[in-house]
């Protein structure tokens, strides 16, 4: 479990560079107009009308919300970092509950995730949100079957959320089991992880240190140089609003899965 755990670190610390490091255009999100949220323009008439249908009524019998949105592009951004801040953005879940989820679609970067509130974190697992991309999601999309693809995997999370996630968790289980080659982390990518952070926060403290000390747009540095204050409330973005639809005052910390096609 070690060498897991240490690829897990790899990544994150690979996503925070990314994430600060990314394109300078202030990230923005769509506004919530409703339920379903097709700023790409990739589903059909039916298929969004049939995708509002099961989202409201999965509302109406448990309190969760799950909203399903596509993206003209990330601006740059990693779909994973993009993803959290929106749910906070949009609040979706019940305030205290946390009972939110997310279906981003970005197809410019070929990218899709889903995005899981606090509360929702031990039906809607990692591993789980892994199986149902790979499985219901990614297999569709690469076929070019947009609309498909998205209401195949609506389906599998409203049947998680409806409380019959024992059968997803049973096989992302056994998937887990399997023996995978190449579960090993090298001494130089250890090495290569070190460097590349410590050249980050020489480069952060560098700049705070210049002339004038300006301030970097992400905030206050905290931490030797790891910026800090990632909250929904310092993105720029149109809000909610719209379509009789509004989130509930949910929060996310980053649970869920990300896949590529």
């Amino acid at each position: 479990m070690a060498h897991v755990r240490l690829r897990a670190f790899v990544l994150a610390v690979f996503a925070t560079i990314a994430f600060v490091c990314a394109s300078g255009a202030e990230l923005s999100f769509p506004a919530l107009t409703g339920r379903v949220v097709d700023q790409a323009g990739i589903l059909d008439g039916a298929a969004e009308s049939r995708l509002e249908t099961k989202l409201k009524e999965l509302e109406s019998k448990t309190t969760t919300q799950l909203v399903v949105v596509t993206l003209r592009t990330l601006g740059g951004y990693d779909i994973a970092d993009y993803g959290y801040q929106l749910g906070r953005h949009w609040g979706i879940g019940q305030k205290g509950k946390n009972n939110g989820a997310v279906l981003i679609v970005a197809p410019t970067e070929r990218k899709v995730r889903i995005e899981v509130g606090y509360g929702l974190e031990g039906a809607l697992t990692d591993a789980v949100t892994r199986l149902i991309i790979d499985h219901a999601i990614l297999p569709r999309f690469r076929a070019g079957d947009f609309s498909g693809g998205i209401e195949r995997g609506v389906d599998d999370i409203v049947q998680v959320l409806s409380g019959d996630a024992d059968d997803f968790k049973r096989r992302a289980a056994e998937r887990d089991s399997r023996p995978r080659g190449g579960e090993g982390i090298s001494l130089f990518t250890i090495a290569l992880v070190i460097l590349i952070i410590w050249l980050f926060i020489y480069l952060q403290r560098a700049q705070q240190q210049g002339p004038g000390r300006r301030r970097s747009r992400w905030g206050p540095v905290v931490g030797g140089g790891v910026p800090g204050g990632w909250s929904g409330g310092g993105w720029s973005g149109s809000g909610s609003g719209g379509g009789g639809f509004s989130g509930g005052g949910g929060s996310f910390g980053g649970g869920g899965s990300s896949g590529s096609w």
